[in-house]
């Protein structure tokens, strides 16, 4: 960076300082310390002058020499902290994200720091009110109330969609007086913010381990005080969560922390209940639906070791913890630990690597396991513990297959399920119908020449959402009424076509009227607490019928539940996407894993149209751990991951061309690349979303190592080709999803 005018630095050893500044630049930038000639240790924020702007930047190491000539260097404007916000284990974490994912070191600082921390804000200025809905606020929301103003019913429905998991910034001078207008009228209230310090009583006692569990939990205690990672291979209902309170419990009992990542916010408030409720512990909850200063406050309180166990989902795998002891990532498999946009890291094996930086062990958990996580086992990178049986009287379910063909479906059921499911209600017990479609019906599709309404802005149909009455793209959020008539002139010819959560809840209600239905799904668990109702609802026996989406899967205890019916099984079966197999694989043995967790025996029933397929048949014949050693096998001899190494690069714009020139260049920049295979470019199924045309480049090696010295000596060229300027990029290293 160039000096100011009139200045002369000059340096010595150990006088330069190393800062990550937020910048798409993949590099850190050399500064001198500030006038006073302190030199502030890696891991304090500075305040630095960024080209014509001002930036918070983290320092990062010192260096005896600079980068660039000591003519261009230029001085830190002030120190931030008093001390370092992140030891040398989370820097040294910083630094392999940013290396092992080639994303700008200051993004990924941005990342690792709550917004007030990133802003600059002292770290004791961690906000102890927060604002929140009263029920007449909710009321408010909901009914749309034209007495108030515009910014008003904004903030109202922010606050709405915070309670319901959505991130809120923090509100401006105007918002803030728009607050207390709100407060005056009942509308929103102040709410404290304290993370919890104080030991909490003991509501339950420890429940007594059965063999295996207690094998599970010595070989961990075995292993406190330095590293290890652990598969905990537990079939549905086995347990998993005793374990880790089992471990927990000897953590916190050291004076040491534990941090428990899990894959949904939806799931955080009912697992720091059973935690704190069985622990008589603190326990933090930490997740991306807190505001600003909540963040901050938890984050503080886990720095200082104020907060024993800290439960959070993805981005709270970079929580500092004064003493950790113990990491644990609770349904490691699932997708959402893999973050889609920014800096696109895998939350699971950064806790992996940061059990390993910091000497502690890691526990990873799943009834379906990542084939990545299985290929650790066989290659003696991860030990294995296995939970074979359910826990207690819990027995596996009864599966059966109920082949469609030729059938006659009500509300998308069989007779069959409509069968089982009036036995399962006569005989007072509770059943789940998973279909995995939201709304009323996938496709709103013309009578008389058979075309669906398209939405505009994605290739993909419009959703028919018959409560609202109106069109809805689930891939780009626009909605529309339903056209009274379709392109060919047929007036009112439209008709819902197939299946979705509430076309099935309004078959229940014709064919069970007494039935007390609850469903499931994106739409219907926004408003505050209305997950957390549903699920005590499920336990107190309020709620016979639960209809729902993937986030039934999602490690929830039913111990009433006895039936599940999954309605199609089918949507996996034949993608383009060679995970698709693996992923529907966990998805019907986490939803069927919801029956006979209690002292009744379950039952499985499986739609399909295609019941002898492979998949399905190793599946329900031997199981998941079947299916894996097959799926493994499969993606040996194809070399494909984890056997094989890949890199995604995607770019999106307006217009298809500069897509696909950018990609060809791109694709051209990369050769010759010993050991490294370039596919593409090529679309992906759905090219245009969102109004944008998108299309991407895969890149495939044998060897890890040959992948990451392509892409160091790649991407340079890439930022330089004319066409990168034209569209949007990102990189994708170890993709999830390659369509």
């Amino acid at each position: 960076m160039s000096a100011p005018p009139g200045s002369a630095p000059r340096t010595g050893p150990g006088e330069v300082l190393r800062v990550a500044v937020p910048s798409p630049l993949r590099r850190l930038f050399d500064y001198l310390p500030a006038t006073d000639g302190a030199l502030p240790p890696p891991g304090v924020r500075v305040r630095v002058p960024f080209g014509r702007s001002r930036q918070v930047g983290l320092v990062v190491a010192h260096a005896r020499e600079a980068s660039v000539p000591a003519s261009r260097l230029r001085r830190v404007l002030s120190v931030i902290d008093r001390e370092p916000l992140l030891d040398a284990s989370l820097l040294e974490l910083l630094g392999f994200a940013s290396d092992y994912f080639h994303h700008p070191p200051g993004e990924v600082l941005a990342t690792m720091l709550p917004p007030w921390l990133r802003e600059g804000r002292s770290l004791d200025s961690a906000q102890t009110t927060k604002w929140v809905l009263t029920d007449a606020g909710r009321d408010a929301v909901h009914a749309g109330r034209p007495s108030l103003g515009p910014l008003q019913r904004r903030l109202l429905a922010a606050l709405d969609d915070r309670d319901a998991g959505a991130a809120l910034g923090e509100p401006d001078a105007r918002e803030q007086a728009a607050l207390r207008r709100l407060h005056a009228r009942g509308l929103v209230a102040r709410e404290a913010v304290t993370p919890e310090t104080a030991a909490a009583q003991r509501v339950a006692s420890a429940t007594v381990l059965n063999p295996a569990q207690s094998q599970a939990v010595e070989q961990v205690q075995a292993a406190l005080g330095g590293f290890a990672a652990f598969l905990l291979d537990g079939v549905t209902g086995s347990g998993k969560t005793e374990v880790y309170l089992a471990l927990i419990d000897l953590v916190t009992s050291r004076g040491q922390q534990a941090l428990v990542l899990v894959p949904e916010i939806g799931l955080t408030p009912q697992t720091v209940r059973r935690f704190r409720d069985r622990l008589g512990t603190p326990v933090a909850a930490l997740h991306s639906g807190m505001a600003a200063g909540e963040r901050l406050a938890v984050w503080r309180a886990a720095r200082r070791g104020d907060a024993p166990v800290v439960v959070g989902t993805r981005s709270a795998v970079f929580t500092p913890l004064a003493r950790p002891g113990l990491l644990v990532v609770d349904e490691e498999h699932d997708l959402s630990f893999k973050q889609q946009e920014g800096l696109r890291y895998s939350a699971r094996d950064l806790a992996v690597l940061r059990a390993r930086r910091a000497g502690v062990p890691v526990v990873l958990g799943s009834a379906s396991p990542s084939l990545e996580s299985l290929h650790n086992v066989r290659a003696g990178r991860y030990r294995e513990l296995t939970l074979p049986e359910r826990a207690g009287a819990g027995r596996a379910p009864e599966v059966t297959v109920v082949d469609l063909r030729g059938r006659r479906l009500d509300g998308g059921l069989s007779e069959p399920a409509w069968d089982a499911l009036d036995a399962c209600l006569g005989a007072g017990e509770q059943a789940i119908l998973f279909v995995n479609r939201r709304g009323y019906a996938p496709v709103a599709m013309c009578h008389e020449c058979g075309a669906p309404v398209d939405c505009p802005r994605c290739d993909a149909h419009m959703v028919w959402h018959r409560q609202e009455r109106r069109l809805r793209c689930h891939h780009c959020d626009r909605a529309q009424p339903l056209p009274e008539a379709c392109e060919c002139g047929a007036v009112e010819s439209l008709r819902p076509v197939g299946v979705g959560t509430q076309r099935v809840v309004e078959a229940l209600a014709e064919r069970f009227p007494r039935a007390r239905v609850a469903r499931v799904d994106r739409d219907s668990v926004r408003r505050r607490g209305a997950m957390e109702a549903m699920l005590d609802a499920v336990h107190d026996g309020a709620l016979d019928v639960l209809v729902g989406t993937q986030m039934l899967a999602k490690g929830h205890d039913f111990p009433r539940v006895t039936l599940v019916a999954i309605l199609d099984a089918d949507g996996g079966l034949f993608s383009a996407d060679f995970r698709a197999s693996e992923r529907m694989a966990q998805l019907l043995t986490q939803v069927g894993g919801r029956a006979g967790r209690g002292e009744r025996r379950g039952r499985v029933l499986v739609q399909t149209h295609h019941p002898q397929h492979p998949l399905l048949r190793t599946l329900i014949m031997g199981g998941y751990r079947r299916f894996a050693q097959a799926a493994l096998a499969e993606r040996e001899a194809g070399q494909l991951p984890p056997y094989a190494h890949l890199a995604l690069l995607r770019a999106e714009a307006a217009e298809r061309e500069p897509v696909h020139a950018f990609l060809a260049a791109a694709r051209d920049a990369a050769r010759p690349a010993p050991g490294v295979s370039v596919l593409g470019p090529v679309a992906p199924p759905m090219e245009r979303r969102a109004g944008r045309v998108r299309g991407q480049l895969l890149l495939e090696a044998a060897e890890r190592a040959a992948l990451h010295r392509c892409l160091a000596q790649w991407l340079p060229r890439v930022e330089a080709l004319p066409g990168a300027r034209r569209v949007r990029w990102s990189l994708d290293v170890d993709p999830q999803e390659t369509l």
